[in-house]
């Protein structure tokens, strides 16, 4: 399968990046962007164009997505106003609490990765090792010598990648409670210098 990789998602493609991101991300965020209806909205709303690294077939298929985090926004962003229009007052409130509690601050020294999904069409032909090197390129044109990610511990699939790329743990912060609502006990933080 053939595919192309370049920086910025389409406008045309925001719903397909939305579906491609809840599917990828869904279980982890599903108790508290759900119902899905809504999750959708938001995420077509709000998630930053210019932030991204895209991968599409010579159709113009999505194919894969990889996010990230500057100072100036996150892929996967948006904020209470965002959140306010799909959810209503009451329900941005409470979503917003909790996943702030998920975020990972902007890191002067390391590029920080914001996401990566693959179409499950479009799983093991190389896209996602491709988006992941292509981003190493990004983080290299932006003047980064380190590209920094957190990882589930329940998504094995992803870290097996990683750690391919030469990713190597750095830490790991535990849910606690929280993980009953998220759906995962832990979070590693992984970094890969790029020089």
């Amino acid at each position: 399968m053939g595919f192309q990789i370049s920086l910025g998602l389409p406008d045309a493609m925001r719903d397909q990046a939305a579906a491609l991101y809840w599917e990828a991300f869904g279980g982890k965020l599903g108790r508290v962007m759900g119902p899905d209806k809504l999750a959708l909205a938001f995420l077509a709303d709000a998630l930053c164009a210019d932030h991204a690294l895209v991968a599409c077939n010579h159709r113009g298929r999505l194919l894969g997505i990889a996010g990230f985090k500057s100072y100036d926004g996150s892929f996967a962003g948006g904020d209470v106003t965002d959140m306010r229009r799909v959810y209503g007052r009451w329900g941005a409130a409470w979503r917003a609490g909790l996943l702030w509690l998920l975020q990972r601050e902007v890191d002067n020294d390391r590029f920080l990765l914001d996401g990566i999904c693959v179409a499950r069409e479009a799983r093991s032909q190389g896209i996602g090792s491709a988006l992941m090197l292509a981003m190493f390129d990004e983080a290299r044109a932006r003047g980064y010598s380190a590209i920094r990610l957190d990882v589930i511990d329940t998504n094995w699939r992803a870290r097996a990648l990683y750690e391919r790329l030469g990713f190597q743990a750095l830490r790991v912060d535990k849910m606690g409670p929280l993980g009953l609502i998220f759906g995962f006990s832990s979070s590693t933080t992984m970094v890969r210098n790029l020089e």
